[in-house]
């Protein structure tokens, strides 16, 4: 993922950061407990394809 995408990135929820998950390939808010999908290099940020994350992944 580049940095420099990365840090114009926002959450289309709350506009607020989103993490990156290398491992899962996600970019994580935790504001809104949701992760996008990063398909082919490149982040989906629709609701729609957000999915929830878990009480643990909240927490950690």
């Amino acid at each position: 993922m580049d940095k420099k995408l990365l840090s114009i990135l926002a959450c289309p929820i709350c506009k607020g950061d989103v993490k990156y998950d290398r491992e899962k390939q996600e970019l994580i808010c935790k504001n809104d407990g949701v992760a996008f999908p990063i398909k082919d290099g490149i982040p989906v940020m629709l609701e729609k394809e957000a999915r929830t994350l878990t009480t643990d992944e909240r927490l950690s």
